[in-house]
Order: C-alpha cells, then structure tokens, then sequence
C-alpha cells in the first residue's frame, strides 16, 4: 500500500473544501512532469502528472477542482515540488495515515474547528513538509 497525502483548500472554517485554482496548479507542477504529456487532463477535466526532482525523488500526482492527492512520494525534493502549490493555493496537506493537518499559520484560521486540534502548523519548505507528513520533527 502507498502513502499519498492529499491537499485541500479550506475558508471561514467549512469543512467543505473550495475549488482549487486549477491553472495555477498546472503551470506550477507541469515543469515538473516527466509523464506523457498527453495523458496531463482526465477524462473528468482533472489534471494528471507524474513528477520528479532533481533528486530523483517522484510522485504521481491527481488534481482536480476539490483537491490534489500526491501518490507515493519519496522524502527529499519531491516536498519542496508539492510545497509550492499547498502554499500558492492558500491550502494545506492531509496525512491520511495519521488525520494530521499540515498547514501555515496563514490557513490554520480557515481549518474547520474539527480539524484543528490534528494540526500542525510550518513554514511550508518541502522540507518542513517532509518532515511534518513523514512524522519527522518540522522544526
């Protein structure tokens, strides 16, 4: 089984996610992308990709209007790729093992109420990033 967190955009503490800017995410991630890129949209209009970091460090990576879900990322570089659009878009990361919320303070307000005691807050490096959905320290 892989670990694939996921990433959501909240506001005003609703615990229904708020679309996503999906250009914004594909002209940040497409550089990324090593995958074919006619298979970048789905079917559904969502966007598909397959990245990988200088590192090596990879992920397939689904988005679509409600979130992004980050498929079997490797610790290293992979973070700092992901970090850009959770940051970007306002929004935070979802440890899916663990029901950890990983977000910047800027969110932490926007995060239903429910959600908020499973938090923690960063900087959002990949670094940070890594570490806090690994569940290494996040300095």
């Amino acid at each position: 089984m892989g670990y694939s967190p996921s990433v959501y955009k909240f506001a005003e503490g609703s615990d229904v996610p708020v679309p996503l800017d999906l250009e914004l995410v594909r002209a940040v991630l497409e550089p990324h992308d090593v995958g074919d890129p006619r298979l970048c949209f789905d079917q559904d209009g969502g966007l598909q990709f397959w990245i990988r970091a200088g590192d090596g460090g990879e992920a397939e990576i689904f988005a679509g209007d409600s979130g992004i879900l980050v498929e079997r990322p490797r610790a290293g570089g992979v973070f700092g790729i992901v970090a850009e659009p959770v940051s970007r878009l306002g929004a935070v990361a979802v440890d899916p093992s663990e029901g950890r919320i990983v977000c910047r303070a800027e969110e932490y307000a926007h995060l239903p109420v429910s959600m908020r005691k499973d938090a923690v807050v960063i900087e959002m490096t990949g670094e940070r990033l890594g570490a806090a959905l690994l569940g290494g320290h996040p300095g």
